[in-house]
């Protein structure tokens, strides 16, 4: 049997409010036997905790996404840095930027990436990052204006090849999500075959990014088996 690690979801997501649950003691079963539930903000980053506390084969990320800043400031990154100081947070993030969402506060992005990285230098955690159409900036700040420490992972990497080479020089993990399914990934295949198995890893996003056929629906680490089915390195065992 294939055990399959869920390596970026979002289970206290209000999606999963009525069977949460029911769903998770169900995936261990089902050979999902890890899951990183990641943060984006101050109360995602608390209920993750509070999941990753209550499962075993669960594990939290804390941090403030690029697109949750409304509040951002010393004490949200002072409550930042406690929470990740927790039993069970494995890293810092989702953390990044995004300027498909958020054109208008680029330089506070910019700052809450780099704030963060520094809690994570300091703590000795890997940073989990979230870039979206912000691919060369992001890069910018990884390359010339901060170094990761303990280096980390691009959760639902762009299917961009400068962004992945440029990432595993790095020293990044790359993890591929949903969209390595859809019907307009075109280069989907190429990309995949340019990360090395000691850097692959696969995730779910859920309650998001539901693969194709099932594009659309409500997304869960089980549907990992639809992403395998696309390339053989999704096969590792665990």
């Amino acid at each position: 049997m294939i055990n399959y690690f869920d390596s970026h979801a979002h289970y206290n997501d209000e999606k999963f409010e009525e069977d949460r649950f029911d769903i998770i003691e169900k995936l261990y079963k089902n050979g999902v036997t890890n899951i990183v539930n990641a943060g984006y903000s101050l109360e995602s980053s608390k209920s993750s905790i509070e999941l990753a506390q209550k499962y075993n084969f669960i594990y939290a990320t804390v941090g403030v996404s690029p697109n949750d800043l409304d509040s951002y400031n010393n004490k949200t990154l002072e409550k930042i840095y406690n929470l990740a100081k927790k039993e069970k947070v494995v890293a810092i993030g989702e953390i990044g930027l995004d300027y498909y969402w958020n054109k208008e506060n680029k330089e506070l992005q910019q700052k809450a990436f780099i704030d963060q990285i520094n809690i994570a230098n300091e703590l000795s955690k890997p940073i989990v990052i979230h870039t979206r159409e912000a691919i060369y900036d992001t890069l910018d700040v990884l390359k010339n204006k901060i170094k990761c420490k303990e280096k980390g992972v691009f959760h639902c990497c762009p299917l961009n090849l400068d962004l992945v080479r440029e990432a595993l020089k790095l020293g990044f993990y790359i993890s591929f999500a949903g969209p390595i399914t859809f019907k307009n990934s075109k280069n989907a295949d190429e990309i995949i075959n340019e990360v090395p198995l000691n850097r692959f890893l696969i995730e779910t996003d859920s309650p998001y990014l539901s693969p194709e056929p099932l594009r659309g629906t409500r997304n869960n680490s089980r549907k990992l088996k639809i992403y395998c089915a696309k390339n053989c390195k999704c096969k590792t065992k665990i």
